[in-house]
This record gives C-alpha cells, sequence and structure tokens, in this order.
C-alpha cells in the first residue's frame, strides 16, 4: 500500500510573504479570482452540456409559473410528511382534503414569485425552498418533542432559545442540528457562487406587477376559502388545526393573525351604550366584610371525569370524592376553549371572562397581549373588594410567562415551582398535585383579610406512556383491546385517581380551617389521547367538568358553562359584582348581542382607546411578588478540605447562591442546607440566596449576609422589596 505523504508547511516563507504584501498584489489576486470565475462561467455556458441543455432552460423559463406551481405542490407534501411523520399521512390528507392541500399549495407557490426580481434566481428558488423545508423540519422534530406544534409564538420567545435547545434536543442530537445548519449554510453558499443565472434582462417593474398580482389573488383566494370553511379562523386544537389545515396555513395564521380586530361600529357612543355609561366597571359586594368566603379556584390539568368515556371500564370508581362533590354542589359541563392542549387558553378566559373565540387562530394571549399589558381580571376584582389575591403553579414560572401575565393581571403574589421542594413526581417527571395543599394554605395565611387563591395543576399532564410504567396501579382499565391504548388510558386513569384524592384532602383542609369558602374545580381540556366526540356521553369534545364545593350554605344549581362565564357565575351566587367584564355577564348573558357586544368590550379594552373606564383605568402596573416564604440564612459551615455548608430555612432545588454577585455552584441537599464546594470566602465578601427559573430569571432574592470572622452578618432591607412588582427589580449579578 502506497504510504501517503504530508509536505510540512513551510511557516517562514508565508510570515515573508505577508510581510512584503503590497496592495497591489492584493487587487491583482481578486482581479485573477474574477477573471477566473469568468472563464470557468463563459466553459461551463458553452460546454456540450450546456448546450444541450439550452433548450431545456429556454422552455422552464417560458413556463416557469407551471414549474413553481409544481415545485410547491412538491415542498407542501415534504413538509407535511415530515410534519405527520409519515408519507402514507401525507397522502392521505393531500387526496383527502385536496382544496386544502392546493391552499396551501397556491400559499407557497406566492412566495416563489420574487424569484424575478433577481438574476440569480435558482439560488433565489433554493432559499425559498429551504425556508418552507426548514419549517417542515422543526414542526416534524418538536412534534415529536411535545403536543404543540410549531409555531410563531416560538419564534418571540428566541431569546430564551438555549433553554428550549436543552428541554428539546440532547447532545447527540444538538451536535447533528449544528451539523445540519453548517451543512445548509455551505450548500446555499455554493449556490451562490455556482448557481446559473438568468440570462435575459430582469424587468424589475413588470416583475413587481406580478408580485402584486400574485398577493392580491392570494388574499382573494383566503376570504374564499374561509367563507368556503375550507380553513378556518379558529383553533379549538392548534395540534388538531395542523393536522386539517396544514402546516403553511396555520404557522402564517399564528404569525400575522393575532389579537383582536378592529369591530366595524367600535366608537366611545358604542362603548357607553354597552357599558351603561360606565356602570358595568363597578366594584361592589352585599355580603358584609366578615361574611366574604375565600375563594379558591383549582385548575386540574387534562381532567375530566373518565365515567364520560363510553368505550372502557375501570376497577373502581377513581373519582370518589369529585363525584360525590357532583352529588351535593352545583356542577355540570365545562365549555374549554380548546382539546388535548392550551392550558393556558382556558385559564386565560377563567380569570378575565373574556372569549378567546375573537383573538387570531391558534394564539395564546399570555405570550402575546397580557405578558406587556396590564388588564383586569379575577384577581384585580376581588383585590377591589379587599380580598388577597394569589396564584400557584406546581410548574415552572415561567411556562407560559405567567410569572409576567400574573403580574399584569393584578395577583399580589405567585407561588411556583422554584418555591416548592417537590418530593413526589409522577413516572413522567411531573410534580404531583397533593404538594399544592400546603402552599394555598400559607398563601392565605399570609393575610388578615379574605382570599383569592388560583391553582393550576400538572400532574395529569401527557404524554402518556404506552408501555406499563406503574408496577401495581390503583385503578386498572378493561375494555381496550390495543395494549399500548390500554397502558395510556390506564396510566391517565391513575393520575386522575391521584388528583381526585388531592381534591378531597384539599376540601378536608379547608374545612379544618373554619373560615366560610367556595371551592371551585374544573378541568381545563380533555387528555391528548386522540379522542373522539362519539367517544363520550356527551358527544362534546371540548367538555370537561366542574364543580363548586362550599362550606356556607349555597343552594346546588346545576347548569353548563364556558369557561368565560365561570367566574362571573360564582360572583352572581355571591352577590359580588366587581370587574367590568364579569359584571357583562352578570348583566347581558341572555340579550340579543351578547356575544358581538362583549367582542366591542374586549377589543376597547385590550386594543382600543379604554373608552368604558373613562380615563379611569382599573389596574396599570402589577405589584406582584414571587413566592410567600422568605429564604433565609442561618449559618455556615467550613468543610474540612475546600467550601462550605450553608444552613437556613426555605431553599429548594431552584435556590442559587451568590457571592459578591457572581453565582456560585452549589449543591441542594434539603430546604435547610446547600453545600458550597469551590468556594473560599474571605471577610468582607457577600452572600445572597436567589430564587431562580428558566433563562437564568432571578424571582426573588434573600437579604445580603457578610462573611466575617467565620460568622453571617444580616444586612437588613437589603432582600427583594415586597412592596414592589419582582418585575421592577433588577439584580446586580453574573
Amino acid at each position: 500500500m502506497k504510504k501517503v505523504h504530508l509536505k510540512k508547511p513551510d511557516m517562514k516563507a508565508g510570515i515573508h510573504k505577508l510581510k512584503n504584501l503590497k496592495k497591489e498584489d492584493i487587487k491583482e489576486y481578486w482581479k485573477g479570482r474574477r477573471e477566473r470565475r469568468e472563464r470557468i462561467l463563459e466553459e461551463r455556458r458553452n460546454s456540450a452540456f450546456a448546450q444541450k441543455m439550452k433548450p431545456v432552460y429556454a422552455f422552464m423559463n417560458r413556463f416557469s409559473l407551471v414549474f413553481h406551481a409544481l415545485l410547491a405542490c412538491i415542498i407542501n407534501f415534504v413538509i407535511e410528511a415530515i410534519s405527520r411523520h409519515s408519507i402514507l399521512e401525507a397522502w392521505e390528507y393531500m387526496t383527502g382534503s385536496p382544496y386544502v392541500f392546493l391552499y396551501n399549495a397556491f400559499m407557497i407557490f406566492v412566495t416563489f414569485s420574487i424569484v424575478y426580481l433577481f438574476k440569480r434566481r435558482v439560488f433565489a428558488r433554493i432559499i425559498i425552498s429551504a425556508v418552507w423545508l426548514v419549517l417542515g423540519i422543526a414542526n416534524g422534530y418538536i412534534l415529536l418533542k411535545r403536543v404543540t406544534p410549531f409555531n410563531a409564538q416560538d419564534l418571540k420567545i428566541a431569546q430564551d432559545g438555549i433553554a428550549l435547545i436543552n428541554n428539546y434536543c440532547n447532545g447527540f442530537e444538538l451536535v447533528i442540528l449544528v451539523i445540519g445548519v453548517a451543512a445548509l449554510i455551505v450548500w446555499c453558499v455554493s449556490m451562490w457562487r455556482r448557481g446559473g443565472q438568468y440570462s435575459g434582462k430582469v424587468h424589475h417593474i413588470r416583475a413587481l406587477i406580478g408580485i402584486v398580482i400574485c398577493c392580491v389573488l392570494y388574499g382573494f383566494v383566503a376570504e374564499q376559502a374561509v367563507d368556503k370553511r375550507v380553513v378556518s379562523t379558529y383553533f379549538g386544537n392548534i395540534a388538531f388545526a395542523y393536522e386539517d389545515y396544514g402546516l403553511p396555513y396555520c404557522f402564517m395564521a399564528s404569525l400575522f393573525n393575532t389579537g383582536i380586530n378592529e369591530p366595524n361600529d367600535y366608537n366611545e357612543e358604542t362603548i357607553a351604550e354597552i357599558s351603561g355609561n360606565g356602570e358595568i366597571t363597578r366594584n361592589e359586594t352585599g355580603l358584609a366584610e366578615d361574611e366574604r368566603p375565600n375563594i379558591i379556584v383549582v385548575q386540574l390539568e387534562s381532567y375530566f371525569d373518565v365515567a364520560e368515556a363510553e368505550f372502557f371500564t375501570t376497577s373502581e370508581d377513581p373519582c370518589p370524592n369529585l363525584h360525590a362533590m357532583y352529588e351535593q354542589y352545583s356542577t355540570g359541563y365545562f365549555k374549554v376553549p380548546s382539546v388535548g392542549a392550551g392550558t393556558a387558553n382556558t385559564e386565560f378566559e377563567v380569570l378575565t371572562g373574556m372569549n378567546l373565540r375573537y383573538f387570531g387562530p391558534g394564539e395564546y394571549p399570555y405570550k402575546t397581549m397580557l405578558k406587556t399589558t396590564p388588564c383586569e381580571s379575577a384577581a384585580s376584582a376581588l383585590s377591589a373588594l379587599g380580598y388577597g389575591t394569589h396564584a400557584l403553579h406546581n410548574n415552572t414560572g415561567n411556562f407560559y410567562s405567567r410569572a409576567n401575565v400574573f403580574n399584569n393581571i393584578g395577583f399580589d403574589t405567585y407561588t411556583s415551582k422554584e418555591f416548592m421542594n417537590v418530593l413526589q413526581t409522577t413516572e413522567n417527571g411531573w410534580a404531583k398535585d397533593d404538594i399544592l395543599i400546603q402552599h394555598i394554605l400559607e398563601s392565605m395565611d399570609t393575610t388578615q383579610q379574605q382570599d383569592f387563591v388560583f391553582t393550576v395543576s400538572v400532574q395529569g399532564h401527557g404524554d402518556y406512556p404506552e408501555e406499563q410504567v406503574i408496577e401495581n396501579p390503583a385503578i386498572t382499565v378493561e375494555g381496550i383491546d390495543d395494549p399500548a391504548k390500554k397502558n395510556k388510558w390506564e396510566y391517565y386513569v391513575n393520575q386522575v385517581y391521584e388528583m381526585d384524592q388531592f381534591a378531597g384532602n384539599l376540601v378536608k383542609a379547608i374545612e379544618e380551617r373554619g373560615e366560610p369558602a367556595v371551592v371551585v374545580f374544573y378541568g381545563d381540556h380533555l387528555p391528548t389521547m386522540g379522542l373522539k366526540a362519539e367517544d363520550l356521553k356527551s358527544r362534546y369534545l371540548y367538555n370537561t367538568n366542574y364543580v363548586i364545593w362550599d362550606n356556607i350554605g349555597l343552594e346546588k344549581e346545576d347548569k353548563n358553562l364556558p369557561s368565560y362565564q365561570l367566574m362571573a357565575e360564582v360572583f352572581e351566587r355571591l352577590d359580588i359584582h366587581s370587574g367590568t367584564i364579569f359584571n357583562y355577564h352578570q348583566e347581558r348573558t341572555k340579550s340579543k348581542n351578547y356575544l358581538s357586544d362583549l367582542e366591542l368590550l374586549q377589543y376597547d379594552i385590550l386594543y382600543g382607546n379604554q373608552y368604558v373606564y373613562a380615563g379611569e383605568q382599573p389596574i396599570t402596573e402589577g405589584h406582584m411578588v414571587m413566592g410567600v416564604r422568605d429564604v433565609t440564612l442561618s449559618n455556615i459551615v467550613p468543610h474540612l478540605n475546600k467550601g462550605y455548608s450553608l444552613y437556613g430555612e426555605n431553599f429548594t432545588k431552584y435556590s442559587k447562591i451568590y457571592i459578591n454577585g457572581e453565582k456560585q455552584k452549589s449543591s441542594f441537599l434539603n430546604n435547610t442546607r446547600i453545600d458550597l464546594s469551590e468556594v473560599e470566602l474571605e471577610d468582607g465578601d457577600m452572600i445572597q440566596v436567589g430564587q431562580v427559573g428558566s433563562s437564568e430569571t432571578i424571582f426573588r432574592m434573600s437579604d445580603q449576609y457578610i462573611y466575617q470572622n467565620g460568622e453571617l452578618v444580616l444586612q437588613e432591607g437589603t432582600a427583594t422589596d415586597k412592596t414592589k412588582s419582582w418585575v421592577d427589580q433588577s439584580y446586580d449579578i453574573e
């Protein structure tokens, strides 16, 4: 075998050349490159292959619109196959919904119209095709990791890209991603250099006119597609919408169609008529202060009464506590805005009383409007009557931007997972709901007055495993032949069983507290199980269940409610009339123009001139504090070799140690001890504990402690100011 000899580079000669390099040499070098490039292109144009292809190129240029249409159809099919993880399913979509398929292909075709502005048309086509294909690949990959497809909201949180990558990619996948992106960039650069150019004259004016015609025609087609119900402007489930209406339409709808469009008859006079000249902005109650009950609202993740399912049975009742409540207290079907996903949208409707149907298709107002804009809610309505208002969730604080949203809608405190020591999790890693009870009681203990506590659970969250992961399930499922499907439902039913125990234990704890109280339980949406309407007794996929428990003698009154009317209904039964939207529901539910006037009112409050407030907006900024417990340090003990043990109270695994403003590597051991292994302290060093969420968001800081002679000296008043919003407080850290 012939040996390969590598020539050693002559570094000295190279350095000598650089030292003696002249400006004329550089010009000559680039001139030579350009001339060489022209010779190569000329040789290619005059080659035998190019001469043979000339008639082909001329034919393709003459009928380029036809080939663009064909290419658009091919790209549309490919991205749907990637998104659906199946060529067969993409074929069924194309043949089963041909008008939808062609509508999406036409959208892609319109984007190709811009190539006529350039000489490098091949390169322009490659870039446009790559953008669509990358969109399809991103969606297909994300659907392997979560239920919600790739949408514009993912782009709007691009600043959290590192955290998202860690959530969705392992090390190997990250390497493949980097290689793929690099290969795409190299290929695009190569095609820029080597791709052929249009030899004729580029008529820019004609091209622009053609682009305008395509866009106008697309606008007409889009309007007809909506009118003829080929596509919809409302997505009850964004995942189902992507399956029904295709990725191009759904993604573009999530990108461009957000918020509430201004209604035709929006003006100050109309709002005055709707609001009774501002009368619906009142805040009042017929209850004396000592008669007002605590109000606890619990949103149960993916919960519905499994007895509603008609295709399987369970070994025993998985919901004995909730079923007992259904028998004794007000209950009914709970109509939610989404199926299988969309927790934050049900939450939005409950807390604000607003109807999601008037927003953009697939929109999450938590991620668009409420993330940055103050808005009335049940929290602000009850705060106006003297209630303490608290939010809790046994998931991370930044999830669905809740830490910002809850601040903007009037909550006093928000206790997220970063402030909980979660010891029990489901087999899928979600925090179990029972931990919420102690935090609900703690939040109520922080005030002397009555409290409103809004709690979001997470235990019932999917995805549900197809393998049997619970060794000895308390509840078994019968009637399902498919083992994978049976395992998924058995897992879900057992989570529901534990969620029901949580509901029973919470009610018991509230009863033992001995204060007047109302507790509302409801499910946010059906589980992600591919349910069909015929599988359910109600024959409706947007129904879950609710119940209003109380210890103040409320009359049982069963009715079906949409989620945006829930709090108005609870307030009405308690003789509470507070909050603009809730007052509107109480007064106008049965009126002729109820829904159209609701749209006007929502637009005025969120996007319009706020005529309804007459210059006196109820909430203009947030004041919310993260968590209700102070983290404190009591002692520091040096290790034998290097490092220290910090002792204190209320630590969680999200507690991070900062020394002189710089975050340190630490190990959480329990709620009273954190170890520092790589630190050598000196007298005068400042130590502080921060509760840190995703993207290094510091939700709350402890007081500062000065290390002095082996002791910790407390610096009172240096912690997060609990009289101000956590959002408005910055920390000098790295």
